[in-house]
This record gives C-alpha cells, sequence and structure tokens, in this order.
C-alpha cells in the first residue's frame, strides 16, 4: 500500500477525538429520544401529540445541515462539534422544569423548543464528524474511506442503541429530571475533548458564496433525494408506533422497550461497522458502486410490506414484529453504510462541509416526515399502515437511485 494512502499518527489522533465526541454525544442523544418518548407517554399524550414534541427537533435539524456546512467550511468543523455539544446541555437542562402539572397548551410548545436546540446540536454534530472524517482520510485511500465512515457511523448506531437503553434505565432508576441533569454533566467532559483538536480543521481558504449551499451535482442531489425516502421509511415505524405498540398493545415496560430497542439498534450499529468486510467477502472486492446501493435498496423494500402481511393474517404479533426487526436491521444497516460511503464519495474535499451538510438536511427531512406520519398514521391506522407507508417510500428510494453512476476514482475521491 503507497504511504499516501494511509493515515498518518496525526490523522489518527484527530479521528479519535472526533469519534470520541460523538460517541458521548450519541449516547445522550439516544437516551433523550426514549427519556421524552416514555415520559410523555405516561402523562397521557397521543401518539400524534408525542410526534408533536419532536416535529421542531427535526426542523431545525434540516435547517442546521444547511447552514451547517457553510459556517463549518468558513469556520472549521471544530466549532460546529463542540458548539452542537454545548447545545445539547443547554437542550437537557431546559427540559428539567416539564412535569405532569404543565398545562398540555404550555408543555407542548416548551418542549418543541427544548427539542429544537437538540435537533441543532444533533446535526451540527453529525455533520461535524462526517466531514472531519473525509478530512483526515488521505486521497487515493477509497477503500479506507469506506472502512473508516463505516466504523465511525456503525459504531454511533450501536451506542446510540446503549442511549436507548440507558433512557429507559435512567428513567426508572433515577426519575426524570435527575436522568436529565446526568447526561448533562457527562457531556460537559466531553467538551474538554475539543482542546487538542485543530482550531482550522475543514475550513475553506476561498470564500464560500451562500449560492453554493444549493448548487450541488446531479450525484449529490439523487442520493440526498434517495436519503431523504430511506430514512423517512424507517422513521415512520419506529419513532412512535414501534415503542407504543410495545408499550400499549405487547404491554412490554419501560425497560424492556428501551432494552429491545437498544439490542435492535446495537445490532444495527454493528452490522454497519462490518458492511466493508461483508461487502468486500462476498461482493466485488472493491469500495461500493451505484449497483450495490440499487441491490440493497431494492432488497430492503419487500421486508416491511412482509411484516405489515404478517400482522394483517393474524400471526403472533410479538414474534412477527421482533423477526421483521432482525432482518430489516440488517438489510438498512448495508443501506446506510453504502450512502455513507457514496455521499463523501462523490464530493471532492474543498466541498466536504457543504455536500455533507446538504446530504443530511435530506436525511434530516426523511426524518421529519417519518416522525410526523408515524405518529398520525399509528393514531389512525396502527402500525399495519405505518409499515404500508414504510415500504412505499423505501421503492421511492430505489426508483432514485437508478439515476446514479458509479463514484469516479480520481485523486479527489478521499476514502
Amino acid at each position: 500500500m503507497d504511504a499516501s494512502s494511509t493515515i498518518d499518527r496525526t490523522g489518527i489522533r484527530n479521528y479519535a477525538i472526533v469519534t470520541a465526541a460523538y460517541w458521548g454525544f450519541t449516547i445522550t442523544d439516544g437516551a433523550l429520544r426514549m427519556l421524552v418518548l416514555l415520559y410523555f407517554h405516561t402523562l397521557g399524550y397521543t401518539p400524534l401529540e408525542v410526534a408533536m414534541l419532536f416535529l421542531f427537533y427535526e426542523i431545525f435539524g434540516i435547517v442546521t445541515n444547511l447552514f451547517g456546512g457553510w459556517i463549518g467550511s468558513r469556520f472549521g468543523v471544530k466549532l460546529t462539534l463542540y458548539s452542537g455539544i454545548a447545545l445539547q446541555i443547554v437542550a437537557l437542562l431546559l427540559l428539567t422544569p416539564v412535569n405532569d402539572a404543565w398545562p398540555l397548551a404550555l408543555a407542548v410548545p416548551y418542549v418543541m423548543v427544548a427539542q429544537a436546540l437538540s435537533g441543532v446540536a444533533k446535526d451540527l454534530t453529525k455533520m461535524s464528524s462526517k466531514s472531519a472524517i473525509r478530512l483526515v482520510i488521505p486521497q487515493n485511500a477509497q477503500s479506507s474511506l469506506f472502512k473508516w465512515v463505516a466504523i465511525l457511523t456503525g459504531s454511533k448506531n450501536a451506542l446510540k442503541g446503549v442511549g436507548f437503553f440507558l433512557g429507559g434505565l435512567l428513567l426508572a432508576t433515577f426519575g426524570y429530571v435527575n436522568a436529565l441533569v446526568i447526561m448533562a454533566v457527562g457531556l460537559m467532559g466531553v467538551l474538554v475533548s475539543g482542546l487538542w483538536l485543530p482550531a482550522g480543521m475543514g475550513k475553506v481558504k476561498a470564500k464560500v458564496k451562500f449560492s453554493q449551499l444549493f448548487s450541488k451535482t446531479r450525484e449529490i442531489n439523487s442520493l440526498s433525494a434517495a436519503r431523504f425516502f430511506l430514512f423517512g421509511a424507517r422513521d415512520v415505524w419506529f419513532v412512535v408506533g414501534l415503542p407504543v405498540f410495545l408499550h400499549s398493545v405487547l404491554n412490554w415496560s419501560f425497560e424492556q422497550v428501551g432494552g429491545f430497542l437498544a439490542i435492535w439498534v446495537i445490532g444495527y450499529g454493528l452490522v454497519q461497522s462490518l458492511a466493508p468486510t461483508l461487502l468486500r467477502r462476498f461482493g466485488a472486492g472493491g469500495p461500493p458502486q451505484a449497483s450495490t446501493i440499487r441491490f440493497w435498496t431494492g432488497l430492503l423494500t419487500a421486508i416491511p410490506a412482509t411484516i405489515a402481511i404478517a400482522l394483517q393474517l393474524g400471526r403472533p404479533p410479538g414474534q412477527t414484529i421482533v423477526l421483521g426487526l432482525m432482518v430489516f436491521g440488517i438489510v438498512f444497516a448495508f443501506n446506510s453504510s453504502v450512502h455513507s460511503y457514496l455521499v463523501l464519495a462523490y464530493t471532492e474535499a474543498d466541498k466536504v462541509a457543504l455536500n455533507v451538510g446538504f446530504y443530511y438536511m435530506a436525511n434530516s427531512g426523511g426524518r421529519l416526515a417519518g416522525t410526523v406520519l408515524s405518529g398520525l398514521i399509528f393514531q389512525t391506522y396502527g402500525l399495519v399502515g405505518c409499515l404500508w407507508v414504510s415500504a412505499v417510500f423505501v421503492l421511492l428510494a430505489e426508483l432514485i437511485t437508478l439515476k446514479l453512476p458509479n463514484p469516479k476514482a480520481s485523486k479527489e475521491l478521499v476514502h
């Protein structure tokens, strides 16, 4: 292997700092989502009202990804990364006063505003972390890029699963307020790691024009559109419908709901981390191509439809959901891993923060649509309705990927 295709010691250190910060944030992000969902469900909020609590979280994530990429290009991704962590601390502390004595008309908008800050924090942190990986991997190392992106993304999702379990456990053990304070204190320790990261990392020397936020290649536009429907397909049944179904229909406890979703997300993250090895062993041996994402998206289309049909035919709901989620998680993990690679493979080094921000704006848009529809469809048509909408969303993502070309093997591709 050429020396230029390996990561030097400084690059490894920067990768480790960014990854550790992302890990710390991810645990609290997963825990906060489960904490808010379960706590307000027990206060008597309907599935749609619970979904509304996350509305600003997703809306402000869209805005953050759009402008965050521009800010990162002008001032460096270190600023955006640690600003995200600081905002999450503020969001956690803002949620502590809310209790069952608050009227609905006050509690819902207040929590929505706090969740808006958390949404900004989440997407600043995600955009910064993914951009930083693109910057520490040397040129002409596409296989390395796929591997390191998969490790970051997979480990993040595994730890988000830990966060789901932690949220349910903290709520049951320490109560709502104490759980929030514990997480805020933990994140304060993460802020210290920022002292060792280069200040100008990801900063573009040339002035970035605002118009460049929307000036994208066909590859980035198509991949972003596919990402919108892919993550909408997951969240339309996963965010509200599934946890409420497990708790209210199958009578699972908080710990059981949080633990099960934690195991699912951890397994999903592990598959993501192993995706480069598995694809190399059973595939063509090289980095993913456009045909790779078409195959995995096409395969995913059938899974939510199959689960819905099984439930409609009267199969045992507990067994059907557990088995169906396992298969869905494995296939979705391959989709997400290849997606995360392709957006960087299609991106030139001097546009990484801009393109990654735009791409994850589409990701947040899909999550927003999925979150709102999850509460609305579940309240009206149940979990089966959510699954059918999921199948339609994946099909749309598949149709969009038909337009994707293969990434160009050039010096400009950092992997």
